[in-house]
């Protein structure tokens, strides 16, 4: 592999070059004390590269049976780690894989479509209890037997071994793929969690893992790719870094890189936060890229990727002082989640009081405007460190909503970022409250063209989704940080209308 751009010797190299020997050998009081005893059970993914090899026999075989049920259609369910390294790998190997990491009902009615005799739906968590899998479980195991089909011939788990989901799914019949319980979601890419759908969409997985220890087999060398990366990275100038995949060998790669850093490192008020870009170059931040002819770019297979960034992110841990392998701050929205549910199933669903409200969308904020115009005018105007686009959205039927994100950038003159939710909730999302507290945060939110029951929880993904922005609404506000919910009534001509109020900016 080959890191442009990283050759300016800086003091972090030397001290790196003692680290990355001690990191080989999964030496776990690396990140210090208090950091131990996590780091003790999540060092597994250094070995995988060779380990991993042990799941192939089981993996040919997987993919016999897959064959042998006619399958064509491949839906992984996942939040975070469990579903960003599987889409990189789809698109980077151009195979067809639906990635279900959302709760918006329209999503999920999408992705249920089609001929589910000839669909294979993998449930990808290492304890089966995160809310998003668990609902799309009980969804798909309902339409599957509803259809007059056998659930243990169309789903596949992949879990730790000995956790509630293996044993509930071996006791259901269901073909079960154990993971390493020793690595952490954002670094299982090179796992079961990854090479499960990988080998079931055809992909030869033995050269992502040849790939990968050929790349690491490197890294404790003298003044290695991982160092000079993780040196740069841990310079003041790269706390906020774009990331542009487009064009080049790895489609995709930025989005899993953004979940790994961000959530890796955005705690105990310190971070890197990456910026996932459309544009090669940018006058607010430097830009890592990964094809020839940019100034800084990393090139190399997508197994060497994998590691090369797992490396880095636990080494620039290590010069950042914190924790790469906890996330304290993830939970507490799922608990404000949780919490709004219990509510709202006893009383009726009180949103508050919009401060615009017109045909298309509302605005919920404290901010005093009476026009989306001047709302975000408002927000700019504050100039925060960053702002951070929130879509509670189909990200199929909603994608130009994502245009916002340059727009604002342009106009704020501020690092933005785009999340979808609640997938970011498992990456960005713990940057967001455990960072530096200086973001502003844009919530988009949209009227579910119909309900979508979860079965057995007496509540809908319309319900879920809205409780799991509004959770981290709680969340976010709860630290005195800038928050405000536009609500899409009519989603198509809200998007419009919103991407019109930040061009005339």
């Amino acid at each position: 592999m080959r890191v442009i751009g990283c050759d300016q010797p800086r003091p972090e190299w030397s001290l790196l070059n003692q680290i990355t020997p001690r990191l080989a050998a999964k030496d776990p009081s690396i990140w210090g004390e208090t950091a131990q005893a996590e780091a003790s059970i999540r060092l597994g993914w250094i070995d995988l590269p060779q380990t991993s090899r042990q799941l192939l026999p089981i993996l040919d075989a997987l993919s016999a049976w897959s064959r042998e049920f006619g399958h064509q259609r491949f839906i992984l369910c996942g939040m975070g780690g469990s579903s960003l390294a599987p889409e990189v790998m789809a698109k980077s190997y151009q195979r067809n894989l639906i990635v279900l990491d959302s709760t918006d009902p329209d999503q999920v009615s999408i992705a249920a479509q089609g001929d589910l005799s000839r669909t294979c739906i993998i449930i990808g968590s290492k304890s089966g209890s995160t809310i998003e899998t668990a609902s799309q479980r009980a969804f798909f195991n309902t339409l599957l037997k509803d259809a007059g089909l056998d659930p243990r011939n169309h789903i596949v788990v992949v879990t730790d071994p000995g956790s509630p989901f293996d044993i509930s799914a071996r006791e259901e019949g269901l073909r079960t793929i154990n993971a390493d319980p020793n690595v952490g979601g954002r670094f299982s890419a090179l796992s079961a969690f990854g090479l499960v759908p990988a080998a079931l969409m055809g992909i030869d997985v033995s050269v992502l893992l040849d790939d990968a220890f050929d790349a690491a087999s490197h890294f404790t060398e003298p003044d290695s790719p991982v160092v000079k990366m993780a040196a740069l990275l841990a310079d003041p100038k790269f706390a906020y870094v774009g990331f542009y995949d487009a064009g080049s060998n790895v489609p995709g790669l930025g989005d899993w890189i953004e979940q790994l850093i961000a959530e890796s490192t955005g705690k105990d008020g310190r971070g890197v936060l990456p910026v996932v870009v459309e544009s090669p170059t940018s006058e607010i931040y430097p830009v890592i890229s990964f094809a020839e002819g940019s100034p800084l770019a990393v090139i190399a297979p997508l197994g060497a990727q994998f590691i090369f960034w797992e490396w880095v992110t636990a080494l620039l841990g290590y010069l950042l002082h914190v924790d790469p392998f906890n996330q304290p701050n993830v939970t507490e929205s799922k608990e404000r989640t949780g919490a709004l549910l219990k509510e709202w199933s006893a009383n009726s669903v009180d949103l508050g009081k919009p401060v615009v409200d017109n045909p298309n969308l509302e605005i919920f904020a404290d901010i005093n405007a009476t026009s989306l115009a001047r709302t975000l005018r408002a927000l700019i105007d504050k100039k925060p460190g960053y702002f951070a686009l929130m879509a509670y959205l189909n990200r199929e039927a909603d994608q130009k909503v994502k245009e916002l994100r340059s727009v604002l950038e342009e106009k704020s003159q501020r690092p933005v970022t785009f999340g979808w939710g609640p997938r970011f909730l498992h990456s960005t999302g713990q940057f967001h409250k455990g960072g530096p507290l200086v973001g502003a945060f844009i919530q988009i939110t949209g009227e579910a063209r119909s309900a979508l029951p979860i079965p057995g929880t007496g509540y809908g993904f319309e319900k879920l989704v809205l409780a799991q922005a509004l959770g981290d609404n709680e969340a976010l506000a709860s630290r005195d940080l800038t928050v405000i919910r536009i609500h899409l009534k009519n989603r198509e001509a809200g998007i419009e209308e919103l991407l019109e109020a930040a061009r005339s900016l």
